[in-house]
């Protein structure tokens, strides 16, 4: 059973992510110490005693869809009550609408935790706080009173419906259409699919935000509009109303995260109302409404990162414990009677610390992406230009690197299992079946890697890059200079994969900047990932050299060694692939036929 690894988060948070220091330098008002700590356990304790013990019959029984309502799994629709009552839909929230406006980190750091219990319940919640960052960004006084203190308290949910059947990352050849009323509304007409939490039993209302294009619209993503719209209308004395013509037609049948209601939505067709249409308010302006979803997609995206650490965390834990149990063989140099425990193996016990290596990296990664985005709303001027440039440097990697670490440490999980893996009732197949969504939802993260080369490495002209690199290799020569030999290669190891970093990015700078777009794009899904490499080395290097007084540095350390010394070489057949990968691929296309 999932346990939540609280001091592990709160080491990283703190001492690695950049949470100390922020507090030192007095950039949180009003956080202290006691009260991350009262936080992160009581997250802990919600994750791991209420949540957890619920994912088996979530993925067991799903979502069932019944006369046009979605029953979710038994004890879900009780257990996210729970947790609102709890106060965690807020916790990031304007205190202006009843949130408690504290860190993103602290946000983030409590997502791990819900999704560690169970993927399929903790997605739901996450959109809803997603909406409410989009709304308050950009929607009227009128519609932020009437709907965001519900949202807020979690008393209503949210959902982002994007996706149509023919428009998947092409946002730009949707047709749900949007037609001006002359009192200010819009009636939504159209269909939208694979749109999580669409319909459910959790809340009274569902209030949805649409993607939808005008009659007199632009062509492309400029002439797109965001509206919300709600499952019920609501009173002028804030009760609900009718129903409003939206509704789920069909829910999908998964490969995993079967919990979760994944729906087609139904808007304008007459099924409900005086007329056809379904009723919507204009959030921003007409024909940005794409800028506007960006706000809750970044987040998405970032919280999507948060279910790969969450996945490699669970399932890092459910292996280890496994290898502790199983005994098999003897293992060399085993002194026990019998057969010695798998742990005891080499090869299990690489596979045991990859899992371990990759799972403290991702995390990392992920919490100083919200650590730059608490930063840039904390600082003014170019200081809050240089975080905001950083949180955006991060997000593709944050959300491609980690998912894909998710899956990969699942299938390890897997794998540790041996053919009891490969046994539903172990619980390793369904990790492994709830991770493999992750890179494909939110932008695939083939999409992050061109998002990646194309928009965030140009930031500042490169400067943004460069002098991040710079702080990592300041990294390693913390490292160089400790002279611990507990340390081993670390510090060339890691200088060789930032080598091989600061190598592939230059040639891909010049690659765009002569025009040779295919041939950066060809590469930029093996920068990507050399990227998320150098960083997890970075990171762990970084916690090895932080003394945090709990008795732990030395497993630190050896954890950052083993992971320089059998995972960063990889980072040099990455920098070739960039560099020299694109001739081929274009050759080799003529056998795909």
């Amino acid at each position: 059973m999932y346990k939540a690894p609280v001091d592990e988060i709160a080491f990283t948070l703190r001492h690695v992510a950049g949470l100390s220091a922020a507090m030192a330098e007095g950039r949180l008002d009003g956080l202290t110490d006691d009260l991350v700590e009262a936080i992160l356990v009581e997250a802990g304790r919600f994750a791991s005693d209420e949540i957890a013990p619920l994912a088996e019959i979530g993925d067991r029984r799903g979502a069932v869809l019944e006369d046009g309502q979605v029953r979710t799994p038994e004890g879900w629709a009780a257990l996210y009550r729970a947790w609102a009552a709890g106060g965690w839909n807020s916790l990031t929230a304007s205190a202006e609408f009843g949130g408690q406006g504290l860190p993103h980190m602290l946000h983030v750091a409590t997502m791990e935790m819900w999704n560690s219990g169970s993927m399929a319940f903790a997605i739901g919640p996450t959109l809803t706080i997603g909406a409410v960052e989009a709304l308050a960004a950009h929607g009227a006084e009128a519609l932020k009173r009437t709907y965001l203190p519900k949202m807020v308290s979690g008393e209503w949910m949210g959902s982002m419906n994007l996706t149509e059947p023919h428009a998947g990352s092409d946002l730009g050849v949707m047709k749900t259409r949007a037609e001006r009323r002359g009192d200010g509304t819009y009636r939504i007409f159209g269909q939208k699919i694979f749109i999580t939490y669409g319909e459910h039993d959790f809340t009274d209302n569902i209030v949805h935000l649409v993607l939808a294009r005008l009659p007199d619209a632009p062509a492309g993503t400029r002439g797109i509009s965001l509206f919300l719209v709600p499952k019920f209308l609501v009173d002028a004395d804030g009760s609900l109303g009718a129903r409003n013509d939206v509704y789920c037609h069909s829910i999908e049948h998964k490969l995993g995260i079967h919990g979760s209601p994944t729906c087609t939505m139904i808007y304008g067709d007459g099924r409900f109302g005086d007329e056809p249409g379904a009723i919507g308010w204009l959030v921003g302006e007409e024909n940005r409404g794409l800028a506007c979803m960006f706000t809750m997609m970044n987040n998405a995206r970032l919280a999507v990162g948060m279910q790969g650490v969450a996945i490699a965390e669970a399932a890092t834990q459910k292996a280890l414990a496994y290898a502790r149990e199983r005994t098999q063989g003897r293992a060399p140099g085993w002194q026990g009677s019998g057969m010695s425990p798998i742990i005891e193996h080499p090869d299990v016990a690489r596979m045991l610390l990859t899992m371990k290596a990759l799972t403290q990296g991702v995390r990392a990664i992920t919490y100083a992406c919200a650590h730059a985005v608490d930063m840039a709303h904390a600082t003014k001027g170019d200081e809050a230009r240089h975080w905001a440039e950083r949180a955006s440097l991060l997000t593709p990697i944050a959300k491609s690197f980690a998912t894909d670490a998710g899956v990969d440490v699942a299938s390890l999980g897997v794998q540790v299992h041996g053919g009891m893996g490969f046994i539903e009732e172990t619980g390793a197949a369904r990790l492994y079946r709830d991770a493999r969504i992750a890179p494909i939802y939110e932008g695939t993260n083939g999409i992050q890697a061109i998002d990646l080369v194309t928009r965030k490495l140009p930031l500042s002209e490169g400067a943004q890059l460069r002098g991040f690199v710079a702080e990592l290799r300041a990294i390693a020569e913390a490292v160089r200079a400790s002279n611990d030999p507990a340390f081993g290669e670390t510090a060339e190891r890691l200088e060789a994969s930032l080598a091989d970093l600061e190598s592939a990015t230059e040639w891909l700078d010049r690659a765009m900047a002569e025009g040779r777009q295919a041939e950066a794009l060809a590469g930029a899904t093996p920068y990507q990932r050399l990227f998320g490499l150098a960083l997890t080395g970075a990171y762990l290097a970084r916690g090895g050299l932080a003394d945090a007084g709990d008795g732990r540095r030395d497993e630190r350390v050896a954890l950052c060694r083993f992971a320089a010394e059998n995972m960063l070489a990889e980072t040099a057949a990455l920098k070739d692939r960039v560099v020299r990968g694109a001739p081929s691929l274009a050759a080799a296309r003529a056998a795909l036929g």
